[in-house]
């Protein structure tokens, strides 16, 4: 097994995340660990380097192009085991993270070519009382404690896999190409699903993919990240990346069978756009309003640019 950890520019939570891998049940020599410095400044570069130097189970591949597909799929070309493990330079892997991924592939009816399992919240402000219940997801938060196959009665209806704590069987990651780079946050571009994307494709073409709540990692809810300012753009692009990966699964008629509703609500809820991005008032109504125009944006004005990929 290769772990990999995409970072940029953070080298505080890259040094705490690695010192989570160096207390692994199954010792230091039981796998490896690929760091992909996407695109980090001389000085958090020189910290990154140090900070990989010090783990002798670790290498570090610099991606000179800002991305997180494309540092996901360096580190993909970089990594030697059956499987990449990927958590986020912001997460925290439990003990037994490895000793139960390795558990879990042993155990799984068929080989899995994707994992994913528990994100838990490590707060680092507290959940504001407005944050609607339904969107503590968008934090990358995963408690379901149990396990089965995703898109299936076995788990939770919506339930999918997060790339904090993704494990892909790296053959099978290969022959899909890697990660789409259309998808996939760039910079301040919340675009995103192309962990989604990928577990679905996979599972289309016949792999198995699969939830188990053995698997955790403690991801850090970052304080700027709870304003309303945040939520609205983050559900901006959720509704963009949900027509863009549905698009890119070959599946426009889904697109377009939603589009109208969708419509009726960027019209209904519009006025709400004049109350000002930093405030909590009328929430329940501008998130869906959010999520909506961007879903009405990738869906009218982008209509080819994400199309089904062979």
């Amino acid at each position: 097994m290769t772990v990999c950890i995409c970072t940029h520019e953070r080298t505080g939570y890259l040094r705490t995340c690695l010192d989570s891998l160096r207390q692994q049940t199954v010792g230091l020599d039981g796998f490896t660990i690929v760091v992909v410095d996407s695109c980090s400044g001389p000085e958090a570069a020189a910290e990154i380097a140090r900070l990989v130097a010090a783990m002798p189970n670790a290498t570090l591949v610099r991606a000179d192009i800002l991305g997180i597909s494309l540092a996901r799929n360096a580190g993909a070309r970089a990594a030697t085991g059956d499987y990449v493990a990927y958590i986020d330079d912001d997460a925290q892997a439990a003990p037994d993270w490895v000793e139960q991924i390795m558990r879990v592939v042993a155990e799984a009816p068929a080989r899995p070519a994707v994992l994913g399992g528990r994100a838990l919240p490590i707060w680092e402000a507290p959940l504001p009382a407005w944050w609607p219940d339904k969107l503590i997801g968008v934090l990358t938060i995963t408690e379901w404690e149990g396990r089965g196959e995703y898109r299936t009665k076995e788990v939770p209806e919506g339930l999918g896999p997060y790339g904090a704590n993704f494990i892909v069987e790296r053959e099978a990651l290969l022959a899909m190409g890697g990660f789409l780079e259309d998808l996939g946050r760039r910079g301040n571009m919340l675009l995103s699903d192309e962990d989604v994307h990928l577990a679905w494709a996979l599972q289309d073409s016949g792999r198995s993919t699969r939830h188990d709540a053995r698997i955790v990692v403690h991801h850090c809810i970052q304080a700027q990240r709870l304003t309303p300012k945040w939520l609205l753009n983050r559900l901006y692009w959720q509704g963009a990346s949900t027509v863009a990966t549905r698009r890119l699964l070959g599946k426009p008629q889904q697109v377009w069978r939603e589009l109208p509703r969708r419509l009726a609500v960027a019209v209904l809820f519009a006025p709400a756009a004049l109350i000002p991005s930093r405030s909590s008032i009328a929430l329940g109504l501008r998130w869906r309003l959010a999520y909506a125009l961007g879903y009405c944006r990738m869906a009218l004005w982008q209509p080819t640019e994400y199309a089904a990929r062979s």
